[in-house]
């Protein structure tokens, strides 16, 4: 038995950024969706923020390791290589399948029933990218990465969601500070 050495995760995320990339799928494409389901509740939300949320997600192992093994499934079942009948079943998208929501839906749940009902809402509605995805158009089989972009996506909303909660409340809290100061003064 050989003495394997772990791969360093830097190496996972790159591999999984670059074959986001590569798959034509752009962090700035996540982080539109996550900003359209975010700019309705706060007024100071930007792209920017939206772009730090998504890098954020992709930086976790869990998300890596889903979209290397969804990505690969998607490359293979192009390339049939595949055993039937799952390669049939990959490659049409069966809706029974499953098997695709099941592996990002399981990457959602460190992100909270936020990021569990968001990802419920973009796999039913499919929006910006994920339904570019999911069109079925062309040689591309994208089973797994609609999914996946719909994951990372609802991970990045509601990690942003929760970022935003907590500075207005420390901002309502440094008001409040701020006037009992004042109070005590003067």
């Amino acid at each position: 038995m050989t003495n394997k050495q772990p791969v360093h995760c830097h190496v996972v995320e790159n591999a999984a950024r670059k074959l986001l990339t590569e798959r034509g799928v752009s962090i700035e494409s996540i982080a539109k969706i996550v900003y359209d389901l975010q700019v309705k509740y706060t007024d100071s939300l930007d792209m920017k923020d939206c772009i730090d949320s998504v890098n954020a997600v992709l930086e976790k192992r869990e998300i890596q390791h889903a979209l290397l093994v969804g990505i690969e499934l998607d490359k293979l079942a192009e390339q049939k290589k595949l055993s039937e009948p799952l390669q049939s079943i990959v490659e049409m998208d069966e809706g029974l399948f499953g098997v695709d929501e099941t592996i990002a839906i399981g990457s959602v749940f460190g992100y909270g029933s936020i990021a569990v009902t968001t990802f419920g809402f973009l796999d039913k509605e499919k929006v910006g990218i994920i339904k570019e995805l999911d069109s079925k158009e062309g040689s591309h089989v994208h089973t797994f990465l609609d999914d996946l972009v719909a994951s990372v996506a609802a991970n990045a909303s509601s990690r942003l969601a929760h970022r935003i909660r907590d500075r207005e409340e420390k901002l309502r809290q440094d008001e409040i500070d701020r006037k009992d100061e004042e109070e005590r003064i003067g």
